[in-house]
């Protein structure tokens, strides 16, 4: 198992915007497991954890966020104006034992 987690460095004061945008951008996403904001550590933070079967269903999941099928489309939607919202972030991918 492929666990990932995209974190997100936010502006001041976006933290939980970006976060609410997440849940309801990816809501229905399959491989979304939690969003989270900080409680301790760096300020702003949203860290989203996906999980997957392995690599390539993570990377097949990757590559579906191209299609431009309806699904997508609301998604892109939602996630609308989301890179505002950021300075900077990073994503861990770390295999499960």
């Amino acid at each position: 198992m492929i666990i990932v987690h995209d974190t997100f460095v936010c502006k001041p004061g976006n933290a939980s915007k970006l976060a609410k945008k997440f849940k309801e951008g990816m809501q229905g996403n399959p491989e979304l497991v939690n969003i989270m904001t900080d409680a301790t550590g760096q300020y702003n933070r949203v860290i989203m954890v996906t999980q997957y079967e392995n690599l390539t269903a993570y990377e097949k999941s990757f590559q579906n966020y191209m299609n431009d099928s309806e699904e997508m489309k609301k998604m892109r939607q939602a996630m609308e104006g989301y890179t505002e919202m950021y300075l900077t972030g990073s994503r861990e991918i770390f295999q499960v034992w």
